[in-house]
């Protein structure tokens, strides 16, 4: 069964200020990768040590989604940022943060 997508109200001004290209690329990968089986680790979701962002990220070249799972009925995957990695540093919205 497939699990439910849920943004938090922070990522929408995160979505906003990037291109119309980078926001279709996001929405393409979490239908792909985020449907069915968002728990299981593979080269494209990356279970992240524990932090203060989210437990999981889907990288996207150079953009990330962090999500978790909320284990309801029916099943959640929220998506709690959306970042840009230039070079090492992390960008979610305009802030720069670190994991």
């Amino acid at each position: 069964m497939p699990y439910e997508i849920e943004f938090v109200e922070s990522v929408k001004p995160q979505l906003k200020i990037l291109s119309l290209r980078e926001r279709n690329l996001i929405f393409d990968a979490i239908e792909e990768q985020l449907l069915n089986e968002p728990l299981t680790p593979t080269k494209n979701r990356k279970l992240l040590r524990p932090n203060p962002l989210a437990p999981w990220e889907l990288p996207l070249g150079d953009l990330r989604i962090f999500y978790e799972v909320v284990d309801e009925e029916p099943n959640i995957v929220r998506i709690l940022a959306i970042g840009k990695k230039e070079g090492n540093k992390l960008f979610i919205g305009c802030q720069e943060v670190s994991l």
